[in-house]
C-alpha cells in the first residue's frame, strides 16, 4: 500500500514526513534485512540531509545493514567527502552512528560493474516505442544489488526531458545501470523530442523502464519527493515504486510546471552551480525550449562551466549539437557515436529540420559561459561573453519580449496553446 501527503502550496513539516516515511515502510520490510538506498547525486535539489537523517533513525538499529548508493547514470563519480556532504553527515557522525554503513557510487565506468538480467524482445521495444525503436536490447544493472535483501529508491521528482518525470524506476535505469539499454532508450527519448516528452506522465521511454524492472527480482520500495527548494518538501509518497511515483508526478505538474501565455523572443536563463557542465547544464534548455518564439534565442548564463562534459566531451567536440533530424537523415555517419550522446546534442539544440540537406533549428541557443567563443563555434551553439553581461538587463522585460528565469534547469516552462507541433 502506498502512503503520502500532498500539500502544493506549504512545506512539510518534519513529523509529515517521518509519520509517510514509517506508515509507508513497515518495519518488515527492512528488520534483519541489508538494505540498499539508491539516492541522486547533487545534480537535484531535495532535502537530502533530513531524508537520510529519518531513514537512519528508522532503520540504522533495525537493519541488518543500511548501505547507500549514489545512482550517477553516467555522471561523474564523487568521493566519499562529497557524498557525506550531500547527504549532511559529519565525520563525528560517520565514525560513529553510521560506522557500519558504506556510502557507495554507482561505477558505470567500471567494466565489472554491470550484470545482464535479461534482454527486452525487439517485437516488445517496438510495442512499447509505438515503432520508434526497433531492435533486440539488453538490459545491465550494477551487481552489487544482489547483495541486498530490499532496494529503496529515495529521489525527487521532476519534468524531464527524456523520461518525462524522473523518479521511480529512473533511479534503477539509468540510474545504477549502463550499456547498450541505457543508450537505446535515451535515443528514443531523443526520436520522440524533448517537447514530446518533458512533463508529460506516460511517455514511451518510461514505458520500456518500467518492463526493465520486471527483471529486478529483488524487492524495491520508493520514497518518491516533491520539492519546492533544497530545505522544503511539498509532497511525499511511500510504497509501491510505480503508485509512488505516479503520484508524485501528479503533484510535481502542480508544483514544477509554469504555463506563459505566449512566447518570447529572448530567455535568459541563468543556470545554477549545481550544474557545471554542459552535459547537465543542458537542462536549462529542456526546461525553457517551448517558451522561445519561432526564430528567438535561449540564452544560457553560466560563467562557472568550463567544459562540455568531462565523460563526453571528445565526443561532443567531434559531433556538435544538432537537431535530431540531422542525425536521422545520415545515421550511418554516427555509428561509432554512444547514442546517449546523440540525445544530448538533440536536446540542447532544439527542434528542427533538414531541408535541401541544410539543417534548420527553430531557436538559437548561446552559452554565456567560460567556454571559449571557437569552441562554441565548433559544438554549433552561439557564444556570448559572460563577463560583459550583467544578468539585471534581462530582468522584469516580459512585456518587450524578454523572459528571466532566475534558477533555470528543474521548472518546467510550456505555453498555454504551444505552438512547436509541427516540428516534433
Amino acid at each position: 500500500m502506498t502512503h503520502g501527503i500532498d500539500a502544493p502550496n506549504q512545506a512539510l513539516l518534519e513529523n509529515e514526513i517521518r509519520e509517510v516515511i514509517a506508515r509507508s515502510t513497515p518495519a518488515r520490510l527492512f528488520t534483519e534485512k541489508k538494505v540498499l538506498v539508491l539516492t541522486p547525486d547533487t545534480t537535484r535539489t531535495c532535502p537530502l540531509p533530513l531524508m537520510i537523517r529519518c531513514l537512519g533513525d528508522l532503520m540504522g538499529k533495525a537493519a541488518a545493514r543500511l548501505d547507500f548508493m549514489v545512482a550517477l547514470g553516467t555522471h561523474t563519480p564523487l568521493s566519499e567527502a562529497r557524498i557525506l556532504a550531500l547527504y549532511g553527515i559529519s565525520e563525528n557522525e560517520r565514525n560513529e552512528f553510521w560506522a557500519g554503513s558504506r556510502f557507495l557510487n554507482h561505477r558505470w565506468d567500471l567494466p565489472d560493474t554491470l550484470a545482464r538480467i535479461g534482454w527486452i524482445e525487439k517485437e516488445e521495444i517496438e510495442e512499447l516505442s509505438g515503432g520508434k525503436l526497433s531492435e533486440r536490447v539488453p538490459v545491465d544493472i550494477n551487481r552489487a544489488i544482489f547483495d541486498y535483501d530490499l532496494i529503496l529508491i529515495l529521489g525527487p521528482v521532476f519534468p524531464h526531458e527524456v523520461v518525462g518525470y524522473s523518479g521511480g524506476a529512473k533511479y534503477l535505469f539509468p540510474g545504477i545501470s549502463g550499456g547498450e539499454f541505457l543508450h537505446a532508450f535515451h535515443w528514443l527519448g531523443a526520436v520522440v523530442t524533448c517537447p514530446g516528452t518533458i512533463g508529460i506522465k506516460h511517455t514511451p521511454v518510461r514505458e520500456v523502464i518500467n518492463r526493465a524492472m520486471r527483471f529486478v527480482e529483488t524487492p524495491v520500495h520508493c520514497l518518491a519527493m516533491v520539492v519546492k527548494s533544497a530545505t522544503e518538501l511539498y509532497g511525499l509518497f511511500g510504497g509501491n515504486c510505480r503508485e509512488a511515483w505516479s503520484q508524485a508526478a501528479d503533484l510535481s505538474e502542480k508544483v514544477h510546471v509554469v504555463v506563459k501565455e505566449k512566447p518570447y523572443h529572448t530567455v535568459f536563463g541563468i543556470c545554477p552551480p549545481m550544474y557545471d557542465e554542459i552535459w547537465t547544464g543542458g537542462k536549462v534548455m529542456y526546461k525553457l525550449e517551448q517558451v522561445v518564439a519561432d526564430g528567438g534565442r535561449l540564452i544560457i548564463y553560466a560563467p562557472h562551466i568550463i567544459e562540455v562534459s568531462r565523460t563526453w566531451g571528445t565526443y561532443m567536440e567531434k559531433i556538435g549539437y544538432h537537431v535530431r533530424d540531422y542525425f536521422l537523415a545520415d545515421p550511418g555517419r554516427f555509428t561509432d557515436i554512444p547514442r546517449g550522446v546523440l540525445a544530448h546534442s538533440t536536446h540542447v539544440r532544439g527542434l528542427g529540420s533538414m531541408e535541401g540537406g541544410i539543417e534548420k533549428p527553430r531557436i538559437e541557443v548561446i552559452l554565456a559561459s567560460a567556454i571559449p567563443e571557437e569552441t562554441c563555434k565548433k559544438i554549433n551553439l552561439g557564444y556570448l561573453d559572460p563577463k560583459v553581461i550583467n544578468p539585471d538587463d534581462y530582468r522584469n522585460k516580459e512585456d518587450e519580449g524578454i523572459l528571466f528565469v532566475e534558477k533555470a534547469g528543474e521548472i518546467l516552462h510550456r505555453l498555454k496553446n504551444p505552438l512547436l507541433g509541427s516540428q516534433q
